[in-house]
């Protein structure tokens, strides 16, 4: 399954829980997440991996970053991987 597959399922599941996930690119800062999802009471970073794909160096150090900084990160590689982090996270 492609990783535009998984973002646009993402962005739908988000949605139907009542928040927004927004698109980012980062000009000056490679390995910035693809999507801040905002979430009711939360902001989340997230990177999103096809099956088998890897995280680069620059992702590895942004997620130890957002993770120093105390910020909500996280890698999904599925949609399966998606309904489990909604569902964990609209309790």
């Amino acid at each position: 399954m492609s990783e535009k597959v998984v973002e646009q399922y993402l962005v739908k599941r988000v949605k139907a829980a009542g928040g927004v996930a927004y698109k980012f690119a980062s000009l000056s800062h490679r390995g910035v997440a693809d999507r801040i999802v905002c979430l009711p009471g939360q902001t989340w970073f997230i990177e999103l991996k096809t099956t088998g794909g890897r995280l680069s160096e620059l992702q590895k150090v942004f997620a130890e970053d957002m993770r120093r900084l105390g910020q909500k990160y996280t890698v999904l590689w599925t949609r399966e991987d998606v309904d489990e982090w909604i569902l964990d996270n609209t309790k």
